[in-house]
């Protein structure tokens, strides 16, 4: 059986294609849903909707904002008052307000509809640092918001972490950003999570590529070899070597591609790597000393190797 743990103050990241399961896995720790089988733990105590032990210290902002129809200020103090305090809620609106960027005079008493989107979003994730929560969960919380509500967002969520050791759980398509903040990045795919070894994914259609060879022909000509696909539907899971890494290593088949992006991961000092095959991305990990030896930029020609023998059918 599958099992998440995650550790108090940690940033953790989910990555994977749509319908892989990140906003599912999150309504399940933000006891939103109950899980179909196994159970959410939180300190210890079994979870679930409604829980007295984890109401109000663990939220979700989802990727649509949804405020109630009246004022900023009502909607930010809504937590609060639904957690029974009485004193007033001015300071408090004010300082979560502050906390996005928006100014408190300027939005308080402004309608949910006279919201831009990215403004909308910043006021649902004030209502939820209001509360000065101990988990936050975030499902895409850059999507489809211009780039300075978006930072706005980035780092209320991590000053969040700072101040209140706040764990954070961030689903996003955004894999340079999650590479670089998140102590951990899980790779869901099907509702399960990945081996962080084999974290590309290739989708079908299969083909018969003659020879005796099953895979896939990219557009510039070059071929990617699979084992026989269990259905038509299977997706390969497959790891990938740059030149160097693959010593010793037998029945290894060869790739040629040009470098899209280097960003350092900040929880193991290593850096990933994009690299373009054709019309795919393929992702690895490397030490900053073999950048230095092979002389890698955005743009460079690469080799890059696997072994079709080590793929993993889901």
């Amino acid at each position: 059986m599958e099992q998440l743990e995650i550790p108090q103050g940690a940033i953790v990241g989910l990555s994977g294609p749509n319908g892989s399961g990140k906003s599912t896995l999150l309504k399940l720790l933000g006891i939103i849903e109950k899980p179909s089988r196994g159970e959410v733990l939180y300190n210890g105590f079994s979870v679930g909707p409604f829980s007295k032990q984890a109401r109000f210290q663990i939220t979700l902002l989802p990727q649509e904002p949804i405020l109630m129809k009246r004022s900023v200020f009502n909607n930010v103090a809504y937590g609060l008052k639904l957690r029974g305090e009485k004193k007033p809620f001015a300071s408090e609106v004010k300082k979560a307000l502050l906390r996005v960027g928006l100014a408190f005079d300027e939005f308080a008493q402004r309608p949910w509809y006279a919201l831009s989107g990215g403004e909308a979003q910043r006021v649902a994730l004030a209502a939820r640092l209001a509360l000065e929560p101990k988990v936050l969960l975030l499902d895409e919380p850059t999507a489809a918001i211009d780039g300075a509500s978006a930072q706005l967002i980035k780092d209320a969520a991590f000053n969040a972490r700072n101040q209140w050791g706040t764990s954070l759980v961030i689903a996003s398509h955004d894999h340079p950003w999650l590479n670089e903040v998140c102590d951990d990045v899980l790779h869901l795919f099907k509702g399960r999570m990945m081996d962080k070894e084999n974290e590309n994914i290739l989708f079908g259609p299969w083909q018969d590529l003659g020879n005796g060879n099953t895979g896939k022909r990219l557009p510039d000509g070059q071929e990617i070899h699979t084992p026989k696909p269990p259905h038509s539907e299977a997706a390969a899971m497959m790891k990938v070597f740059l030149e160097g890494d693959t010593q010793g290593a037998q029945g290894l088949e060869v790739l040629h591609g040009l470098v899209l992006r280097l960003n350092l991961e900040r929880s193991t000092g290593k850096t990933h790597i994009s690299i373009l095959v054709g019309n795919l991305s393929f992702n690895l990990k490397v030490c900053p000393e073999q950048i230095q030896e092979k002389g890698l930029f955005p743009g460079k020609p690469v080799t890059v190797y696997y072994n079709r023998n080590r793929m993993v059918w889901r």
